[in-house]
């Protein structure tokens, strides 16, 4: 058999395509490459972004701010001590951006000034927590990105 250029072409487009066939293969079933949206709802989260702004003003103007406190037990997050523990409500969602499996909401209803996130819920890693809750029909949304 003769090897003229024809061939050689015909061999090099059969090969690129090959190529190209174990990279989509490749990228379609590793794990490595599997990466979500931020969030599901991307769009109906995007509608009410005013009243994220807004309820981050409230944090910021708190005489006493949201503070986020790694200890032995967990993640204290801790209140405005002048507020009424009891007239708290609302959520703190955690978002692992490394694995969406991992992330999850607590409601708040507490007694004490402050919420504890058990350690055995939180693996080491970066970890960006959202605190949104509602005192005296007020809004607040404090935000962090926390390695633990």
């Amino acid at each position: 058999m003769k090897f003229n250029w024809g061939t050689g072409i015909v061999i090099a487009i059969m090969a690129f395509i090959g190529f190209i066939m174990f990279m989509v293969v490749t990228m379609i079933t590793d794990k490595n490459y599997d990466h979500d949206l931020v969030t599901e709802k991307y769009y109906q989260k995007e509608l009410s972004y005013q009243k994220n702004i807004d309820a981050i003003k409230n944090a910021k103007n708190l005489e006493h701010p949201v503070e986020l406190i790694k200890t032995n037990e967990g993640l204290k997050v801790l209140f405005p001590s002048n507020f009424n523990p009891t007239e708290i409500k609302g959520k703190v969602f955690l978002y692992r951006p490394s694995n969406k499996k991992l992330d999850f909401e607590l409601p708040i209803s507490i007694s004490n000034p402050y919420l504890l996130v058990p350690e055995n819920n939180l693996l080491g890693g970066r970890w960006n927590i959202e605190v949104s809750f509602n005192y005296k029909n007020k809004d607040y949304l404090v935000t962090k990105e926390l390695i633990y």
